[in-house]
């Protein structure tokens, strides 16, 4: 069964990089979850077992290819393995929290096939950034969509 990511949350860190995730997902996610950067200085938290379908794509770009390599090299030296614990929280490492720059005060919402984790004030910012381009959605990548 596939499952369906969305909605947005606000749980804050705790001093030791502690997130509780949504409790909504936490059986989705009890079997383990990949934390790797994500895009825009965001954190992306996939369940293993999409995680490794992504990896396999990955796997597949050629290494003959200097940009596929180190977005590889990136993509695979950046992500976390992480169970979480029995009150659904998991520890971000420093690197992880630095370039997301995270603060106590998260965003954790649902991008469908996995959670992305902002800070609050960067998400707020990059929302007021899109909101007109979400609002008038009028880009060729959506055209299928829309």
């Amino acid at each position: 069964m596939s499952v369906r990511f969305v909605g947005t949350y606000t749980p804050k860190m705790d001093d030791k990089g502690r997130l509780t995730l949504p409790a909504k997902f936490r059986d989705a996610l009890a079997g383990g979850v990949m934390v790797t950067k994500g895009q825009d200085h965001s954190l992306s938290v996939y369940r293993a077992e999409e995680f490794d379908v992504i990896a396999e794509k990955i796997v597949e770009a050629s290494r003959n290819d200097p940009e596929a390599r180190a977005f590889q090299r990136y993509f695979f030296a950046s992500t976390d393995e992480q169970r979480p614990d029995g009150q659904g929280r998991i520890s971000l490492s420093a690197d992880h929290r630095a370039y997301a720059g995270l603060t106590k005060e998260c965003v954790v919402f649902g991008s469908f096939d996995h959670l992305e984790i902002w800070d609050a004030a960067t998400w707020h910012e990059y929302q007021n950034q899109h909101e007109e381009n979400f609002s008038a959605a009028n880009s060729a990548a959506l055209s299928a969509v829309l």
